[in-house]
């Protein structure tokens, strides 16, 4: 006989209380609820999972204070809640990584580079930046909207300016330098996904964040994130 759902289900919801307590750091005995309400402030998955953990929270009673038998139990939940829980108690406790999903070799440029050499990066792979440096450090990042400005800044009434410029240059013409993030490799996805909302809730738009092992921005890029990168994970 193989194992019951509701056991199995048990088993998850244990796991995941066990975690919000270590998460919330509380010596004392609290509700599930009020473990939830507690994690969220600082968990990004618990923010995300929230009203799936509470409705867990309502099924587990019904399944531990209505049980009849020892074998038999008043709500016996289907396979795709089981599976989803299991799933949800993965995420709490082996929350992927950034540097896991998105680390990858990052395509940077020098800022005395010359704009082609930009513009031939983002057609190949499909880039919407380029990380740009200067003298080794960060500068910061080319976008598709600054080399618009550029150009337009280039233009005079029935002619545009054939002179080639540098990324120093184009990078003059950015409106929004402080487009980016560092972040560090071991970062949640779902606490990326938040900088990218908080950044929607004060009114601005993160380009995209940069990762390296520390958050550091004289450390090496790792990965790169975008807004669409996300999507894969929401």
């Amino acid at each position: 006989m193989g194992v019951k759902n509701s056991d199995r289900f048990i088993v998850a919801y244990n796991r995941i209380e066990k975690t919000l307590s270590m998460k919330v750091d509380d010596n004392g005995y609290l509700p599930f609820y009020r473990l939830i309400d507690k994690a969220k402030i600082k968990n990004s998955v618990v923010r995300k999972y929230k009203d799936d953990l509470r409705e867990f929270g309502d099924l587990r009673n019904a399944i531990v204070h209505h049980r009849t038998d020892i074998d038999y139990v008043i709500a016996e939940p289907h396979d795709d809640i089981v599976e989803r829980i299991e799933e949800i108690e993965q995420r709490l406790s082996n929350p992927l990584s950034v540097g896991a999903l998105f680390g990858c070799k990052v395509h940077t440029l020098q800022a005395s580079d010359h704009l082609t050499l930009a513009l031939r990066m983002m057609r190949d792979n499909k880039f919407s930046q380029v990380p740009i440096y200067k003298e080794g450090k960060f500068k910061g990042l080319i976008t598709a909207a600054g080399i618009t400005y550029w150009l337009a800044g280039q233009s005079t009434e029935d002619s545009i300016s054939r002179e080639i410029p540098t990324l120093s240059t184009v990078y003059d013409y950015e409106k929004r330098k402080e487009s980016f993030e560092f972040v560090e490799k071991d970062l949640s996805v779902y606490e990326a996904d938040d900088y990218f909302k908080r950044a929607i809730s004060r009114g601005t738009r993160l380009e995209a964040l940069l990762i390296t092992e520390n958050a550091e921005p004289d450390e090496d890029l790792i990965g790169i994130i975008t807004p669409f990168d996300l999507l894969r994970i929401r």
